[in-house]
């Protein structure tokens, strides 16, 4: 297929580990990202954005892909993505966009920490990257590798660099369109030192009377005191850089001949619900900011169905004029933007390994999760029977504080969504597994 200089350019701007409400559009007060907020009001704010699979590699498939991490085989951290998946990039690429990945990628296993072999890169072109950044770089050092394999330092901090590079391959002249996914690791915890380096004085802005607790995390115990000053600090870095680049976007008269999405792979914890920052069912692990605006999406009207990544990349390439491969497992948003009715799920299905084998299911009130206790959570990508786990409502109990997955007066609602989430699981490509009740276990 080919494509002409018409269709749209699509940059997908992709931070790691944010949660939704460090965004003013979902009533942070501390005026952290006033430029995604102006997207929010200018496009569609994504309401209720849910990774499928909280954890980095996994999450990062399906935006790849619109698959759901086992349909693509990586259903934890460290798998490499097949090398003849159908992605973005080749998708892009075959209508005649010239394609361009930056930054983190996660995606070529565990052997590679650095440069990233060409069969590895998903169909990408342009490659500036490293596959695990959070350990070939710091706040202030940061090594990509470009095509070559070629290691390439940047001076200044670590997103400025990466929006820096971002803004290069933006200006470059070409007569395609381009479609770029910038992956930053802001506001991700820098892994060895297990701390949240946002840039010189930034962390200082948000401590003490000057931040914020979002409600769950200050009903629970973490590390939040410790570290949410710095991971403000981060998130603020971050907005600064897409407002330079939507301002060079618009310097350039290509701003309104843009699709971009803002999204994150998953959210941040602090180690309320385990002892790490994400791998569960609750929505501090789950929910994301995003954002679509561009060419059919700047109607200034927030989305508030469900969603979920895999929905995100055939709704790019609905944007984009493509068409979305049958293999896709989401759905493109672009209907119900336009506000026709449509027959995609009312819920959103998850995915959870390393911590535990789960699923879960997110509806408008409920969040009900199951685990298996005997599946090995590494090894086992699903198991044949789970047991209730989880039961929120969300209605009453939006910070995620009261279980109840034993409660005799809701015998009826699990029995729904033990159904509903079968249903959903068989519907994914999986087995469809049995659910037994927590009374039974």
């Amino acid at each position: 297929m080919s494509t002409t200089r018409n269709h749209p350019n699509v940059l997908v701007f992709f931070t790691d580990q944010q949660r939704w409400d460090t965004t003013g559009a979902h009533g942070n007060p501390l005026s952290l990202t006033p430029a995604f907020d102006r997207l929010a009001q200018r496009g569609v704010l994504v309401e209720n954005s849910f990774t499928n699979q909280p954890v980095c590699a996994p999450s990062r498939a399906s935006l790849q892909t619109g698959m759901y991490p086992t349909t693509t085989g990586v259903h934890r951290n460290g798998i490499p993505m097949p090398r003849t998946t159908p992605t973005l990039a080749r998708h892009f690429a075959a209508a005649g966009y010239d394609t361009g990945y930056i930054g983190k990628w996660h995606l070529a296993g565990d052997d590679y920490a650095g440069a990233v072999p060409e069969e590895d890169r998903a169909g990408y072109r342009h490659w500036l990257a490293a596959n695990l950044l959070e350990f070939t770089s710091d706040a202030y050092e940061t090594t990509l590798y470009d095509n070559d394999g070629a290691p390439h330092a940047f001076d200044g901090y670590r997103a400025d660099a990466l929006g820096e590079a971002a803004i290069r391959y933006i200006e470059q002249d070409r007569d395609s369109p381009y479609f770029l996914f910038l992956s930053f690791l802001e506001p991700h915890h820098q892994n060895s030192r297990d701390d949240y380096p946002a840039p010189h004085g930034y962390a200082d802005r948000y401590a003490g009377d000057e931040g914020w607790v979002p409600a769950d995390l200050e009903a629970l115990d973490g590390n939040w005191p410790e570290h949410l000053a710095g991971y403000y600090g981060m998130v603020r870095r971050l907005d600064e850089v897409l407002e330079r680049i939507v301002a060079t976007l618009e310097e350039r008269g290509e701003l309104d001949h843009t699709i971009i999405l803002f999204t994150s792979d998953h959210g941040c914890h602090f180690k309320t619900r385990n002892d790490e920052y994400k791998r569960s069912c609750h929505d501090a692990s789950l929910r994301v900011p995003t954002v679509l605006a561009g060419p059919g999406l700047d109607t200034g009207a927030p989305l508030p169905d469900l969603v979920g990544h895999v929905d995100l990349p055939p709704t790019l390439l609905d944007a984009a004029g493509l068409p979305v491969p049958a293999a896709m497992q989401g759905h493109s948003l672009l209907p119900l933007v336009r506000g026709e009715s449509t027959d995609r799920p009312e819920d959103v299905l998850i995915q959870i390994s390393e911590s535990e084998v789960g699923r879960a299911l997110r509806t408008s009130r409920w969040k009900y999760g199951v685990t298996a206790p005997h599946a090995d959570p590494r090894h086992s990508a699903r198991a044949e029977r789970y047991v209730d786990t989880y039961l929120y409502d969300l209605d009453a109990d939006p910070r995620e504080l009261t279980n109840l997955v034993r409660d005799p007066a809701l015998v009826d609602v699990r029995a729904t969504l033990r159904t509903r989430l079968c249903d959903r699981i068989a519907d994914s490509g999986e087995p469809r597994p049995e659910i037994v009740p927590a009374t039974c276990h």
